[in-house]
């Protein structure tokens, strides 16, 4: 049976993609290492395989996008994608061990040179194929916390990510996508998947903190380009994504050391960005029981706390999934993103 058009995300795992697997099947994320062939036709379909390991349940996961329309499947340099009309999801794959020394002698990092390739190629490959606006963005890059060069890898990467979007005649504050940066195990290569939109987002920020496009520099040369969230809609629905979202008042980390209470601010910021998706959006009606989430853990063993709180605020049925990770900033355990589609109350 074809299902119904507009976006759908599941996290699944590689049992019951198979079972489940569908012709209208976006883009996928495996989550564990390097992933296999995970269904006949499979090669079609972009996977971003991040080395990132779930901590309840099967130890492989599936995060399925869906469109519930027909898909076609395209190639642009690095970048492998595919789209429906309304949608574009994409991803690539680099190796820093794969760069040579000249750049880096030049001042620059292997993760810098790697990020500044993988942003240029997917704003090049959006322009091409008629999808310039991003919404949503994943980044998965080793040792995230380690000093290079005397600088955060997070601090680099956030460097090489803005001089590329400049250099691409992108946004770099304000009108920018929703995003996490995580950190996967050492070794592993820079990985980016996203969505995108030939229809630009509504961009969201939370009331409760400092916009991060705006940090002062305490944190770092050059600030992350995100929104807080993003809101599109989709003829019948209006799709929200909630960027990585952490024990954040205004600019400054809190609750340091206590896993518990860093979980409930986080969960106090996503209700703000939920309270400002309402806003704008009237038409729709979204509550952090009917979103899907993605935990990031720093410490396995914090895994009890953080579900706890969890499973307080949410049914028991929501979607969540636990994954260890390293987070940006060294005082933060966890880390939480959202997604969710909200039907619109169309008047008769």
């Amino acid at each position: 049976m074809r299902a119904p058009a507009g976006l759908r995300l599941d996290y699944l795992s590689a049992a019951e993609y198979r079972a489940a697997q569908g012709a209208d099947v976006l883009g996928i994320a495996s989550f564990s290492g390097p992933t296999t062939q995970v269904a006949p036709g499979g090669g079609e379909i972009p996977v971003a395989a991040v080395s990132m390991p779930q901590l309840l349940g099967s130890p492989e996961v599936y995060e399925v996008w869906r469109s519930g329309e027909p898909v076609e499947s395209g190639r642009r340099e690095r970048v492998r994608f595919r789209r429906s009309v309304d949608l574009l999801f994409g991803c690539i794959a680099l190796a820093e061990s794969e760069v040579d020394g000249g750049r880096a002698a030049q001042g620059h990092s292997a993760l810098q040179t790697v990020t500044d390739q993988a942003y240029r190629e997917i704003c090049a490959t959006l322009d091409a194929v008629g999808y310039p606006h991003l919404l949503r963005v994943w980044n998965y890059l080793p040792d995230i916390n380690r000093d290079s060069q005397g600088t955060e890898r997070y601090r680099l990467f956030n460097q090489a990510r803005h001089e590329a979007l400049r250099a691409c005649g992108r946004a770099l504050n304000g009108n920018v996508a929703a995003a996490s940066a995580l950190g996967a195990a050492s070794g592993s290569p820079l990985v980016v998947y996203f969505l995108a939109s030939p229809t630009a987002p509504t961009f969201i920020e939370n009331p409760r903190q400092v916009s991060a496009y705006s940090y002062p520099r305490e944190y770092g040369s050059h600030a992350p380009v995100f929104s807080r969230a993003t809101l599109l809609r989709q003829r019948d629905r209006v799709l929200l994504f909630i960027s990585g979202t952490a024990s954040i008042v205004g600019h400054r980390s809190i609750h340091v050391g206590d896993t518990a209470a860093q979980t409930r601010e986080t969960l106090a910021n996503i209700a703000a960005l939920l309270g400002e998706a309402n806003r704008v959006e009237s038409a729709a009606r979204f509550s952090l029981r009917s979103l899907a989430f993605k935990a990031y853990l720093r410490r396995p063993g914090d895994l009890p706390a953080i579900r706890a709180q969890l499973e307080r605020a949410l049914e028991s049925d929501s979607r969540v999934i636990y994954l260890q990770a390293d987070i940006c900033r060294q005082d933060l355990l966890v880390e939480i993103e959202a997604t969710g589609m909200c039907p619109l109350k169309i008047d008769a």
